[in-house]
């Protein structure tokens, strides 16, 4: 090859490596969706989303360079969140993260390709997301929000803060199989404690009013809240305990900051920040049928001293060095 030949050559190579280099840099940006069954002024939601951004951020990701977040806020109406499931899909994300059952459900739906990555589904093999924990087989994988186990933990912790409970209701969501199979486990464990225990079905915020009125009028009773996506549900439990002050023991610490007796769960911004990690592995190449769902590792005892003062209870020395948060 000529010199002159040469340089003209490598002149133009050299003219096209900016062009190449921006093309490279386009073909890296990533886009996410995010699907939330809340409004966007839900505080809970917004501490686990931060914390999901946070941790995708210390992977190497920085929104508006190389990835892409798209946000629906579908609030927990169901036809609200599968329509904004069909638009999700339909932009043709990377992967989709989705908090729990009831957002991964119609996202399933609607897609068998795109990756799905939830946070806190109590049981992904029960609802037919996944084919088995340690292999999901399919395009959903997480980590699930608690083992069935941890609610005969409640019924223990609630029995210790009030010994004279008796009787409890359960506040469960019948509708999924989750609801039934945690209230199966605290009715094992409440034989043992000799504490009756009682289902109160979650369909909606009037007939909870109801029921628990009429259970908390009763003496030495108390409630034991499980999991349920609506946060509206959860604001009138909070509001009818105040009210009618039976002992309660809830699944997540925002109740007792907002005035519940006390709390046992998984540190749910941990759940969502180890959800950023498997997010970034599917950017990154992996499958979403090749990474096991997951269990909590982090758990989260949190007592309101406050309000058991209120309801004329004290709390044992032993649960209070066991807390991880004591609110007084």
């Amino acid at each position: 090859m000529k010199r002159r030949e040469f340089i003209t050559l490598l002149g133009g190579a050299a003219a096209a490596w900016p062009l190449a280099a921006r093309a490279q840099q386009a073909e890296r940006v990533r886009r996410i969706g995010v699907l939330l069954p809340v409004t966007s002024d839900d505080a809970q939601y917004q501490a686990w989303f931060g914390a999901f951004l946070q941790a995708f951020g210390q992977s190497g990701w920085t929104i508006g360079r190389n990835v892409q977040v798209d946000t629906r806020w579908a609030t927990a109406n169901t036809d609200s969140v599968r329509r904004h499931a069909t638009e999700l899909a339909a932009l043709a994300p990377d992967v989709i993260v989705s908090p729990g059952a009831s957002t991964v459900g119609p996202l399933l739906q609607v897609t068998r390709t795109i990756p799905i990555v939830f946070a806190i589904v109590a049981d992904p093999v029960g609802a037919g997301f996944v084919a088995s924990l340690a292999r999901p087989g399919g395009n959903a994988t997480g980590f699930t929000s608690f083992e069935y186990g941890t609610s005969g933990k409640w019924l223990e912790l609630l029995k210790e803060i009030a010994p004279g409970m008796t009787r409890v209701a359960v506040l469960r969501d019948a509708a999924t199989p989750s609801g039934v199979a945690l209230f199966g486990v605290i009715q094992a464990v409440a034989s043992a404690l000799r504490v009756e225990a009682n289902p109160l079905d979650l369909r909606d915020a009037a007939e909870i009013e109801r029921a628990v009125t009429a259970f908390a009028d009763s003496s030495n009773s108390g409630l034991v809240i499980t999991p349920h996506a609506s946060s509206i549900i959860h604001r009138v439990i909070v509001q009818l305990a105040a009210r009618h002050r039976p002992p309660a023991i809830y699944f997540d610490r925002p109740f007792v900051a907002a005035g519940g007796l006390i709390s046992y769960g998984p540190d749910m911004n941990d759940q969502f920040r180890r959800a950023a990690g498997y997010v970034d592995r599917i950017l990154k190449g992996e499958k979403p049928a090749d990474l096991p769902v997951q269990a909590p590792t982090k758990y989260q005892l949190a007592v309101n001293v406050k309000t058991a003062k209120v309801l004329g209870l004290t709390v044992p020395d032993s649960l209070l060095a066991r807390a991880d948060e004591v609110i007084e």
